[in-house]
């Protein structure tokens, strides 16, 4: 899968990241659409997870990239959508097996408990693993209710 358009979106404790990932995602060309919060006033998660899970979800976007404090609670917001899969992701490899295994479509990033770079690498990772389906597929297909 090429991503070509993701959706971004954070609260405020992610907004800093969030801002160093969309620089990182204009350096290597990838189209975004940013659902905010576009300060780093206090912000509500899910005002910014749904958003996004929907652009996902309704195939607006190819993938979504969601940060908050710890990366929980918008986690848990995404995943209320029936065609979301949103990972807690905070290290490469965890990263690398939830596109691979669980055919991810919205990364969770923890802003409060990640460095820069890691989070960077993750994305990289997120953007350019591609879903191994076989065995996983109908493990994948079970997931929504």
């Amino acid at each position: 899968m090429e991503v070509n358009k993701v959706a971004i979106g954070s609260d405020h404790a992610g907004f800093d990241l969030k801002e160093k990932v969309k620089e990182h995602l204009k350096n290597n060309k990838i189209e975004f659409e940013d659902f905010g919060p576009f300060s780093d006033d206090r912000a509500d998660y899910p005002d910014y997870a749904h958003p996004v899970a929907s652009a996902v979800e309704n195939n607006n976007v190819d993938l979504g990239i969601l940060i908050c404090g710890s990366g929980n609670g918008i986690n848990m917001t995404a995943n209320k959508h029936q065609g979301i899969r949103s990972a807690l992701c905070w290290q490469e490899d965890i990263t690398e097996m939830a596109r691979l295994h669980n055919d991810a479509n919205i990364i969770a990033l923890p802003a409060r408990y990640m460095k820069e770079q890691e989070a960077l690498n993750c994305v990289d990772i997120f953007l350019n693993t591609e879903f191994e389906g076989g065995r996983h597929a109908a493990r994948v297909e079970k997931i929504s209710c």
